[in-house]
């Protein structure tokens, strides 16, 4: 019986492996801090710098053409969806302020549903695309494995400058008897545009993504606040280990090859803390959703869904309130009123590093981590207790 035990516990621990969140794992300091004015945020993306390292989701409640410039002025960039209300309708303002007021998440699903089943309009993202470059900002779009042919040569023709594929998993290999399969080394090697895919949480699929040509690599799969596929369809990682794996891939690769990929945390982040845990954990930058959503000048008026909210067979997402609504630039800048980490989460990632002794993104790569489960609430009895 002990054997057959022990036969038993061997192939649990085969097919069950322990994953970590953010709130599980911290930072440790070490013998050597630096002034926070040194700290260098600036990164490479698919060969474009940024000065920090924050991209705005292709959510339509986070990015239109005026976020994206605002991004760009800002130092990030912005992901515009192709398929979403922008390139449907000339006007998306009265859909999204239907969306806003619906009493319940269900009535809001159903506008979604009836709203995106309106075409996508070539036009439409041409004139996205040059209201973008008018004003001087950097054009990233997104879209789905699905229209990637279509919308990437009317993309480029419009004068884009990063496009993202993006579905709910990404990987090398699509298995199917129907349909023309996109291959992604045929779409790198014939876009005049770099290619970023998203999204992964598995080392294996980012390294052969990375072969094929992807210039950026987005990990995260149901992690958002606004996204429900982890309740529906019961798959993820929790974001440090996904981040962990997918950052070795990419240190594998570019000892192979000289190429290096960037890696870009997805979703699940919230604080100036997660933020530093995602870029410790190998991460060159952050994409946020619902953080920004809360921005003044983001086109939901204090909302925000996922993107598979209107899908009209299997929705996954649901309209949230982001709470209180503020300008982009103290969400990123500062200064912050309040003590919980939501604002000011540029300085947050400045202070942190300089803590750590990390002069610059690689750097911060290297810091160490600790599983600290309890670390957000020890010592905090106070805290909690009289929090208003």
């Amino acid at each position: 019986m002990i054997e057959q035990r022990g036969v038993i516990g061997d192939a649990v621990e085969t097919r069950l492996r322990r994953a970590y969140g953010f709130d599980e794992v911290a930072l440790v300091p070490g013998a050597v801090t630096v002034d926070p004015a040194e700290v260098d945020l600036s990164v490479e993306i698919a060969g474009r710098r940024l000065e920090i390292p924050f991209l705005a989701a292709a959510m339509d409640a986070v990015a239109d053409p005026g976020f994206a410039v605002r991004m760009t002025t800002a130092g990030g960039v912005a992901f515009v969806n192709l398929e979403g209300l922008y390139t449907r309708y000339e006007d998306a303002t009265p859909i999204i302020e239907r969306v806003v007021a619906a009493d319940t998440g269900q009535q809001a699903a159903q506008i979604l549903a009836e709203a995106y089943a309106e075409p996508v309009r070539d036009e439409l993202i041409v004139a996205v695309i040059a209201r973008i470059k008018a004003q001087g900002g950097v054009v990233a779009v997104a879209t789905t494995p699905a229209s990637a042919w279509h919308h990437a040569e009317v993309a480029a023709d419009a004068g884009a400058d990063l496009f993202l594929v993006q579905s709910q998993v990404s990987s090398a290999r699509h298995i199917s008897t129907s349909g023309r399969v996109l291959s992604l080394a045929d779409l790198t090697g014939g876009l005049r545009i770099p290619v970023l895919v998203g999204n992964t949480v598995s080392g294996e699929a980012a390294y052969q993504l990375m072969h094929q040509g992807a210039a950026a690599i987005l990990v995260g799969v149901g992690p958002g606040a606004a996204c429900t596929t982890r309740e529906v369809l019961g798959i993820g990682v929790p974001q440090v280990s996904a981040t962990l794996e997918v950052a070795s891939a990419r240190d594998r690769y570019a000892d192979e090859t000289g190429r290096y990929v960037a890696v870009v945390t997805d979703g699940g982040m919230k604080t100036g803390g997660d933020i530093a845990k995602a870029i410790a954990s190998g991460a060159d930058a952050v994409m946020l959703g619902s953080p920004f959503a809360a921005a003044l000048e983001a086109p939901g008026r204090g909302c925000n869904w996922g993107m598979a909210a209107p899908s009209p067979t299997l929705p996954r997402g649901t309209r949230i309130r982001v709470g209180e609504r503020l300008p982009l630039d103290r969400i990123l800048f500062g200064p912050s009123t309040t003590t919980h980490g939501t604002q000011n989460l540029v300085g947050a990632l400045r202070q942190s590093m300089a803590a750590l002794g990390a002069r610059t993104i690689r750097e911060m790569h290297g810091v160490e981590m600790v599983i600290a489960p309890a670390i957000a609430t020890e010592g905090k009895s106070w805290q909690l207790a009289g929090r208003e």
